[in-house]
């Protein structure tokens, strides 16, 4: 008969390795949100069924691996628009999105306003502020949309 606190010792330690592998999971999303993913090559990166991972990566970090990727993308996203050179479908393609209707509606959701018009105000409102400072204040919003402004009253 296995002792009672074996049994604990094994649950723990799959949990820290699930952790070490969701760390290997998110790395992995944040320095290649430019290439294809998806949450099965994801999960067979680390020896995981695409729902296993799924369901980790939700409880670790708060959001799917698909939403985190998305949020990673459009961050960067936001910053390739500040520049202004590349148009709204460049920016779309050089982030990872195949779809531009899915990245509009995504960046819209994130940031409030849909990506051609954060490009035209961003542009010009840009000027002269520095790129780090920039990020920061434009910065997505993760698991939850952008605040909806309120009508104003003439």
């Amino acid at each position: 008969m296995c002792h009672p606190s074996w049994g604990r010792a094994r649950t723990t330690a799959q949990r820290l390795s699930d952790l070490a592998r969701l760390r290997r999971v998110r790395d992995r999303i944040d320095r290649e949100y430019a290439q294809p993913l998806n949450v099965e090559a994801l999960a067979r990166g680390v020896n995981m069924s695409a729902g296993h991972l799924s369901r980790q990566f939700r409880l670790a970090y708060g959001e799917s691996p698909y939403s985190y990727l998305m949020t990673r993308r459009i961050e960067r996203a936001t910053a390739l628009l500040r520049r202004g050179d590349l148009s709204v479908t460049e920016v779309c393609f050089a982030v990872g999105c195949s779809s531009l209707g899915t990245f509009s509606t995504r960046f819209t959701e994130l940031v409030g306003m849909p990506p051609s018009d954060y490009r035209r105000r961003a542009t010009g409102a840009a000027a002269g502020i520095p790129p780090c400072v920039a990020k920061q204040v434009t910065r997505p919003v993760r698991n939850q949309e952008a605040p909806v402004a309120e009508p104003q009253l003439a």
